[in-house]
């Protein structure tokens, strides 16, 4: 069981039986009651977010996981298919489990894969990946004197921010967990 200060960002928490992830947590101090820690979690089996407030007493259980290497191979309207690294069996992973991390997805991508009780219920993506850029609007001369940015299609069909350089073809490095452009990995 884990105490209100244990519980922090990136903690997965177990609720009515099924895993949360917390996305924010805050500590407050009340002057002459007890500490008290605002959370906001997300439910790694349905993507529902809930905001909950646990009181200086109470605990909560830490959900028991497992991570495991995997490939992802392709997706359709509902799903993204994955195939595990160790015994090469396939499965897949709903949309609402999957959230924004799904458009950063290639096909042969290594991912790691939460399990929760025996089920894939979440998965996390390399902190850092390279994407083609499909489509870049040109850039204007006289636009380089500050640091200006305009937004490049990348092959996944998500957009990003980038410096005016960065032209159809290059190769950029992006964060995962914000979207944003990193650096550019290889010019065309």
């Amino acid at each position: 069981m884990l105490d209100i200060s244990k519980i922090k960002q990136g903690t997965i928490i177990q609720l009515d039986n099924e895993p949360y992830l917390v996305m924010k947590a805050d500590h407050h101090k009340m002057a002459r009651g007890g500490a008290v820690l605002k959370t906001r979690l997300r439910n790694l089996v349905n993507g529902n977010i809930l905001d909950k407030t646990f009181q200086g007493n109470e605990k909560a259980e830490e959900a028991h996981t497992e991570k495991k290497k995997a490939q992802y191979l392709y997706s359709d309207e509902d799903n993204a298919y994955f195939m595990d690294n160790e015994n090469y069996e396939q499965f897949s992973l709903g949309s609402e489990a999957m959230g924004e991390k799904e458009k950063f997805l290639k096909e042969g991508t290594d991912v790691t894969i939460l399990y929760f009780e025996g089920d894939p219920v979440a998965i996390e993506l390399p902190v850092k990946m390279d994407f083609e850029v499909t489509h870049s609007p040109p850039g204007v001369k006289g636009n380089s004197a500050n640091n200006t940015t305009k937004q490049v299609e990348l092959e996944t069909g998500i957009t990003v921010s980038a410096p005016m350089f960065v032209g159809k073809g290059d190769v950029v490095r992006v964060k995962t967990d914000t979207g944003e452009y990193v650096e550019r990995v290889q010019s065309k």
